[in-house]
């Protein structure tokens, strides 16, 4: 995939608990209906989850994981077989499963490879592109870790030794997600997103996904459903850091943060008339 020009992630939850309502998809008609107006809008990916990463959610096992979510990838690949599709999840097994059973082609691991130890040696198996993410704990415990010694310097040093690891067996197509609201305060944050460039040292793609997450709502005093307007303000400031993928609820505006983003920066290095 070409992310000279940035591309956006559509998000499909095959759940009942994911914080935004609206991405909670579970019959087939929904599912599929949500596939093609993600590809309809200009989405260029589709990242399928099954397990909700709210820190009030339960944790499925990956056996109940997968129960959800291999139907949904069967009926994908079966009625939309060109599309491209990431697997959210933090399972090494049903990585392994949704890539070879149904084509998947990028693995979404929000924990880094720390909640399933088998995961990057699995990864470097299936010779995938892998989205690796900044989280301690997990889903549950995450917001009891926000303590850092110096924060954006742990995250980067976070990012070259996985990404050592990763080379080190082999994996080279990788994708970097600062991981905003995953272990993290408001402030954290929106200083992560302030020095989103720093990232940019590991000259690998860099995913972005704020869609009407916390950070938004808790600062603007509104709800997730309330939250599109602050989600396009930050993607604009993610687009102008140099992001080349969006991971949203809301596709027809991230591809339109795209456009307008790319026509500004076509004046970059063009003296002024």
């Amino acid at each position: 995939m070409d992310l000279s020009t940035p591309k956006v992630m559509g998000i499909l939850n095959v759940t009942p608990d994911s914080f935004f309502s609206g991405s909670r998809k579970q019959s087939e008609d929904e599912i599929l209906r949500r596939c093609r107006h993600i590809l309809q809008e200009g989405g260029a990916i589709i990242d399928v989850g099954a397990q909700s990463t709210a820190p009030s959610a339960a944790r499925l096992t990956a056996r109940e994981e997968a129960k959800r979510l291999m139907p949904a990838l069967e009926l994908i690949r079966r009625e939309l077989p060109d599309a491209i599709l990431s697997v959210d999840t933090f399972y090494a097994d049903v990585a392994k499963q949704a890539v070879e059973e149904h084509g998947v082609q990028i693995v979404n691991d929000i924990s880094g490879g720390e909640i399933d130890e088998r995961m990057f040696a699995v990864i470097a198996r299936l010779n995938v592109p892998y989205i690796l993410m900044h989280m301690r704990g997990t889903p549950q415990t995450m917001q009891q870790l926000t303590g850092y010694d110096h924060f954006i310097q742990d995250l980067l040093y976070y990012f070259s030794e996985k990404k050592a690891r990763l080379n080190n067996l082999g994996v080279t197509d990788l994708l970097i997600d600062p991981g905003f609201g995953f272990s993290k305060t408001l402030s954290q944050n929106y200083e992560l997103m302030a020095y989103l460039k720093y990232f940019h040292i590991f000259d690998e793609p860099i995913l972005v996904g704020v869609s009407r997450k916390s950070m938004v709502y808790r600062l603007l005093e509104v709800t997730p459903d309330e939250s599109l307007n602050g989600t396009t303000v930050l993607n604009t400031i993610a687009l102008l850091s140099g992001a080349s993928i969006l991971r949203v609820h809301d596709v027809k505006e991230a591809v339109e943060c795209v456009q307008i983003t790319g026509k500004v920066k076509e004046f970059d290095h063009q003296p002024a008339q």
